[in-house]
């Protein structure tokens, strides 16, 4: 049985996380864990929320503190409710410490982790990708699904490749992780120059992998430039695609000098996306 792990922040639940999370692992059989990130740190108040009559409010502290724990309590609790609706096997961690922490630390005794494109465990609204988000990415012990903040059917996969072991290992874990997709006849996206060939980077080697794991794939090369021929492709099909691709892993800075197609991706479609890196 795999174990999945969706990430919530219990002061903003996503409803968007529960439903595809709960989707998925009912899919595969899987054991879900919802892991609240119960940060001491953040709290939906503001410090100057707490100022009373020149200093800080021990009155007002406890209870807003009151109304947290009760927004959190209340986000498990629905949760839960979800996950017993649909009859999946779950629990349910409240980890305490800092949240990207702590959630780099679950990853490592997951298979796959779920969480919303948008969070930011933080009060201001960022542009996509958030810091967290980019961070989650980097960093991750296992594969990462991001997903839209508006739960939507998945009636496409696919799959980006570019030649690079990035990209095929990403395939090859979306294949391992989640096989309820391959009756969707996945759609495998190349882009190639202008001046190259029409065939895939490694033609033989990658249909020969493609036919033990997907036999049904519709293989798409386009010619020209691969951020513009993505875009364009994807939103051709609609709002209901999933995409996998491999993503950046943390390198020193060099990942904030070489944008990731993720990053792309997250900042102008709202799909929801399949990472892995190696």
């Amino acid at each position: 049985m795999k174990k999945i792990i969706a990430a919530f922040d219990g002061l903003k639940y996503s409803e968007s996380t529960s439903t595809y999370a709960v989707q998925i692992a009912k899919g595969v059989d899987a054991h879900l864990v919802g892991v609240f990130l119960d940060d001491p740190l953040y709290t939906s108040y503001k410090i100057y929320d707490l100022v009373a009559n020149g200093g800080v409010s021990e009155k007002k502290l406890k209870r807003f503190d009151r109304i947290d724990a009760n927004k959190r309590k209340k986000a498990a609790e629905l949760f839960e409710s979800v996950c017993d609706d649909a009859g999946i096997n779950f629990s349910v961690h409240h980890d305490r410490g800092f949240a990207l922490q702590d959630l780099i630390h679950e990853s490592a005794y997951a298979d796959l982790l779920i969480i919303d494109a948008d969070e930011t465990f933080g009060h201001h609204d960022e542009k996509q990708p958030t810091r967290f988000i980019r961070d989650v990415l980097a960093d991750s012990h296992c594969p990462v699904m991001l997903v839209p903040h508006k739960y939507t059917d998945i009636e496409k996969v696919v799959l980006l490749y570019d030649g690079e072991p990035s990209a095929v290992y990403a395939i090859k874990m979306f294949s391992y992780l989640l096989p309820q997709f391959k009756n969707l006849k996945p759609h495998l996206l190349s882009i190639k120059m202008m001046n190259q060939s029409s065939k895939l980077p490694d033609n033989a080697l990658m249909k020969e992998f493609m036919s033990r794991h997907f036999p049904k794939v519709d293989y798409k090369v386009i010619k020209g430039f691969a951020d513009t021929e993505i875009l364009k492709t994807l939103k051709s099909f609609g709002p209901n695609v999933l995409v996998v691709l491999g993503a950046y892993q943390r390198s020193g800075v060099s990942r904030w000098f070489h944008e990731s197609m993720a990053d792309t991706l997250l900042r102008e479609t709202k799909l929801a996306l399949f990472i892995a890196h190696q």
